[in-house]
């Protein structure tokens, strides 16, 4: 991966981590944490914490993984809007921190998907086939929970990253 497409990853991390953060501001600003931080689209889902911290976990990992350290994963047990804050916080500056180069993203990642489960492919398909999409995934969730709990937020909350492109069509 060329140093290009390296910068351009840390991009999309910190601008989706920057996502995060305002759908948290939104929740931290109309609820009670107690109320928020439990609150899950469905009883066998996370709840929005948590959801918080998995989103986190992603570039938390890629991070770790590319400075060759074990990947310690984020509690999925949040409880305050403090310690979510800076679980964002914290991963922000570890994005800052990503160096990597296309010799570690040839290795094979070993990736646990739960108990008794694992899957093991090369670092290029771990960026593109597992930490994009669980981010994604979890950044969704969060702000599908705060969308049903009756956050008036929309399409434009989720998509902040897109505001420095944003232009007025001529007429």
């Amino acid at each position: 991966m060329s140093a290009e497409r390296i910068a351009a990853l840390k991009t999309l991390f910190d601008s989706r981590l920057e996502t995060l953060a305002h759908l948290f501001d939104v929740a931290a600003q109309g609820w009670r944490e107690d109320d928020i931080l439990q609150r899950r689209l469905a009883p066998d889902m996370f709840p929005f914490g948590a959801q918080v911290a998995l989103a986190c976990n992603q570039p938390r990992g890629f991070s770790q993984w590319c400075r060759g350290l074990p990947i310690e994963n984020l509690p999925t047990e949040v409880a305050s809007f403090a310690q979510a804050r800076q679980h964002i916080v914290d991963t922000r500056a570890l994005v800052a921190e990503i160096d990597v180069d296309d010799t570690q993203l040839q290795q094979v990642k070993r990736i646990g998907l739960g108990p008794e489960m694992h899957a093991e492919v090369a670092g290029h398909a771990y960026v593109a086939d597992h930490l994009l999409p669980n981010l994604y995934f979890h950044l969704a969730t969060a702000y599908a929970i705060l969308r049903a709990a009756g956050a008036q937020i929309g399409k434009r909350d989720f998509l902040t990253y897109l505001a420095p492109h944003v232009r007025r069509n001529e007429r």
